[in-house]
């Protein structure tokens, strides 16, 4: 079935353009004005992605983010005026899986749509285990020892390249090309903030991660 995008903007000018050019790739589009319409339509229609505006009446974009991953791992990619980096950290920590700022160009806005499209595509199921880690990748859920530890959708398809390639290690430019399909200016920013938040998740202390290391000046891997 042809994906089904969720847009949530007040802006009707820049939910008619989205849609314009979302439509010309052959998706299907959703339209909302504000983020409780749009959590309201999440839960009828089961949108394959969401794009939604920081500034909306009713619910901002945060908060939106926030009500979905109580429930919901679709992509989510957050579109906002501002460009400060506590914003996007903020975006990308409540669970967002892309961030981009305004005044944006269109195509790239359907290019990172349809590249995370693509990678919540694939489910080729097996077990990676690495330590005291196991990532089951037909159920998309990874435990240490006998914790659940819930994950983002960008948080597992990074964690999943590390874990098939022990040792391995991966540019910022590589995990994000892997885990997006494709590399934009500015994007070193956002992977450093999602590889931070698996840090968080994984490590008993990120501040000394003995999983996802740092390889100063070339990347990270994640120890066999």
């Amino acid at each position: 079935m042809t994906p089904l995008i969720l847009i949530a903007e007040d802006d009707a000018d820049i939910r008619g353009l989205l849609k314009l050019y979302l439509e010309g790739e052959g998706l299907r589009v959703l339209e909302a004005a504000d983020g409780t319409d749009a959590l309201a339509l999440v839960r009828e229609h089961t949108p394959d992605m969401a794009i939604l505006d920081i500034m909306m009446p009713g619910m901002n974009g945060f908060e939106l983010t926030r009500a979905l991953r109580k429930y919901s791992d679709i992509p989510i990619l957050i579109l906002s005026a501002k460009s400060q980096d506590n914003d996007k950290i903020l975006g990308l920590n409540l669970g967002a899986d892309d961030y981009i700022a305004k005044p944006f160009n269109p195509v790239e806005i359907v290019a990172r749509v349809k590249a995370q499209l693509r990678r919540a595509s694939r489910t080729s199921a097996d077990v990676l285990t690495v330590g005291e880690l196991t990532l089951n990748t037909g159920s998309f859920q990874l435990t240490k020892g006998d914790e659940v530890i819930p994950l983002t959708p960008m948080e597992y398809k990074i964690l999943a390249m590390l874990m098939r390639s022990p040792g391995r290690i991966f540019t910022k430019i590589q995990l994000y090309e892997g885990a997006v399909g494709s590399y934009f200016e500015g994007d070193d920013n956002t992977m450093m903030v999602h590889i931070s938040k698996l840090r968080e998740k994984i490590e008993d202390d990120p501040k000394a991660p003995r999983y996802i290391i740092t390889v100063r000046g070339l990347g990270y891997k994640i120890e066999k």
